[in-house]
């Protein structure tokens, strides 16, 4: 059910996202989903958590079992790239998706939003920071992860925007040019 409430929010927003149309998408009942979730805001909540698990289990837990430093920092950004142009989730990247439309939601589901995206940006400029030895030219890691990121968010909503992946590959180079130009090695950005 949670696959599906997922796939729903990521490309119709969390707003919409209801329990009744919930209910209707899986052929379940409306008291059945009432009764796993309780109110819309609890669905919201674990449509969240779940969106959470699958992004940690397609790009972080894998990226995590690469080395330390560039290695890892490159792998990260490969599999986030994939992730979204893999598509997920059906809105392209979950967090991004239901993110545009946060200012308008409970004050509970906009801070379960900024705190995945804290978690996110906090992990990436963490995977720079332990690249800090292969990329000379960081001064500040924090700004490196915020451009990886925003480099990122531009692929996704290029690729929604002209369904197109070409996108994806044009951010590829523009990240390893950015980290080739703080110092990495380009032989290892393949």
């Amino acid at each position: 059910m949670l696959e599906r409430a997922v796939q729903l929010a990521s490309t119709e927003g969390l707003d919409e996202l209801s329990i009744g149309q919930l209910a209707s998408e899986v052929g379940a009942s409306k008291s059945g989903v009432a009764t796993l979730f309780g109110s819309k805001l609890d669905l919201q909540l674990a449509t969240i958590a779940s969106a959470r698990d699958v992004m940690i289990a397609t790009v972080v837990q894998p990226a995590l079992r690469q080395p330390r430093g560039l290695t890892r920092l490159w792998s990260l950004c490969q599999l986030w790239l994939g992730y979204s142009r893999g598509r997920v989730f059906e809105g392209g990247c979950f967090f991004r998706a239901v993110g545009r439309a946060s200012g308008g939601q409970h004050p509970s589901v906009r801070e379960a939003l900024v705190e995945v995206d804290r978690e996110w940006l906090a992990f990436l400029e963490r995977a720079v920071e332990l690249a800090r030895d292969e990329l000379a030219g960081v001064t500040d890691a924090q700004q490196l992860a915020f451009e990886i990121v925003a480099i990122m968010d531009g692929a996704n909503n290029a690729s929604l925007l002209h369904e197109s992946d070409t996108f994806y590959e044009l951010a590829r180079v523009a990240i390893r040019d950015r980290l080739v130009a703080v110092g990495a090695d380009a032989s290892q950005l393949s």
